[in-house]
């Protein structure tokens, strides 16, 4: 099996799933080269229906060149309304034309303003704001430009392979087709270089998780785990990478040398760390003032930043630690499209858009014995998921090679499910995950220019990158 790219190995990523060569190739040249479009979750009331019981406008935004936050900014501000009154279900890349959705709190269609390199769609009404994930998925139309086109053909025909789990296709149709995710198997010799395709990829979390050019979020959020807040605030503050400027470098080596210091100067440290940085800002602002550096005072630094990030850090440990087990359950030859004795498997979301395989990890089922096979057939057919664990306070950990693959990580990072009681935001549940990431993928082959174009749709959060990834075989700086 094909290694990963090595700072894909940092963040627990360590195969590739397809052994073809990579093309290559650079994404966004162009806004219009990275399409991105959110698939609804909810359906809206009409316009006419009652303000008093649905005083939310859901809005369809068409966005170019703009960050969400800062559209969410000018539009409130243009609205002359208070930003907490807009909400929305993703954040999305500013390099990139953005289908989002929005909730605006008490505001009639008519008073929508016009905003340059905007376009928005009034949907109707609904009675809550949007929460972030309040969306199905989201459809990609991606060009891949300056790229080595020949492997397109035999990277998706590897992916394509991949559905059944035991290299038995299971779905290829052309443009035309109306086959259902559900529908019979059509098995072929290839697939044509103009042509829409069921592929499968494991259901890694992408790099972007972790941050790209620094990442340490999971870093910290296994400190967290293990109550090591001392530890999580300097692998935050501290802990320079070369890919950071160099200014920036000098402040976080500055903050481990008076970490080593039985009277660290943070007063010293704040003022060499760079205004940009205001979250490590605020976490040194909180030592300079409570000075005893206790566990307590450590964990008082660490939760200066917004709930959020506190959030962020234990979900991107839970994340690392599954990225860790699909790796490891690669290594062992263990399969991903069908289940082996002891997997827990989810059902299908039965309610998701029409050709979107959405995996509903409130359902589950332990496949031992004969249920194997049952549930074996439901994977092939896109009806059900192997699952691993995002592991918290609630997760009971499996049985058979799947519950060793799962001990073992654990093992490895010094963690155990109780580790996830922790106060506040850095406390977590826990919840299941699919290990296989299905879609059916269009693609097509421009030779002329050195470029391809891929089509595809995924459930809420799946990353592109992890499809996009099999295809360039790059650094993932560059995805």
């Amino acid at each position: 099996m094909r290694a990963a790219h090595p700072l894909e190995r940092r963040v627990g990523i360590e195969h590739y799933y397809s052994d073809a060569d990579g093309t290559g190739g650079r994404l966004r040249t162009t806004p219009a080269d990275f399409r991105v479009r959110e698939l609804e979750a909810m359906e809206p009331e009409p316009l006419d229906t009652d303000t008093g019981d649905y005083p939310h406008l859901l809005v369809r935004a068409t966005l170019r060149g703009w960050d969400t936050n800062d559209f969410a900014r000018r539009l409130s501000n243009a609205l002359g309304i208070s930003r907490e009154r807009i909400s929305w279900a993703g954040t999305k890349d500013k390099y990139a034309i953005t289908t989002q959705l929005f909730s605006i709190r008490g505001v009639e269609p008519e008073r929508l303003p016009e905003i340059d390199d905007v376009d928005v769609e009034v949907l109707g009404r609904i009675g809550r704001q949007l929460h972030f994930g309040d969306l199905a998925g989201n459809a990609f139309e991606i060009r891949v430009r300056e790229a080595a086109v020949a492997p397109v053909e035999a990277i998706t025909a590897e992916l394509h392979a991949r559905v059944g789990g035991d290299g038995a296709p299971e779905i290829n149709s052309d443009r035309t087709s109306e086959a259902s995710p559900g529908s019979a198997p059509e098995t072929t010799s290839g697939v044509d270089e103009q042509t829409e395709v069921g592929v499968a990829v494991p259901n890694y979390f992408g790099h972007q998780r972790f941050g790209s050019r620094r990442p340490v979020t999971h870093e910290v959020g296994l400190c967290v785990a293990r109550g090591e807040w001392r530890e999580a605030v300097l692998t935050y503050v501290g802990n320079p990478f070369e890919a950071e400027p160099e200014g920036t470098q000098a402040a976080r080596a500055f903050v481990d040398e008076q970490a080593e210091r039985a009277d660290p100067d943070w007063q010293e440290a704040l003022d060499r760390m760079p205004g940009a940085l205001r979250f490590e800002r605020s976490m040194l602002h909180r030592l300079r003032e409570d000075g005893d550096e206790t566990p307590a005072d450590w964990r008082h630094a660490l939760e200066a930043v917004p709930r959020n990030l506190q959030r962020l850090f234990v979900n991107a440990a839970q994340s690392y630690a599954f990225n860790r087990m699909l790796s490891e359950r690669l290594s062992r030859g263990l399969p991903l499209a069908r289940p082996v004795d002891g997997d827990i498997v989810c059902f299908a979301d039965r309610d998701a858009p029409e050709g979107l395989y959405r995996p509903d990890t409130d359902r589950t089922q332990v496949a031992t014995d004969r249920r194997v096979d049952v549930m074996a057939r439901h994977c092939e057919r896109g009806r059900a998921f192997v699952t691993a664990p995002l592991v918290g306070t609630e997760t009971e950990l499996t049985d058979g090679e799947p519950g060793d693959v799962e001990r073992a990580v654990l093992d490895d990072l010094g963690l155990s499910p109780d580790d996830f009681d922790r106060p506040g935001e850095f406390h977590s549940t826990g919840t299941r995950r699919a290990v296989l990431l299905r879609t059916r993928v269009e693609y097509d082959v421009d030779a002329d220019e050195n470029a391809y174009d891929l089509a595809f749709s995924l459930p809420s959060g799946s990353y592109a990158t992890v499809l996009l990834r099999e295809y360039l075989k790059t650094s993932p700086v560059d995805l």
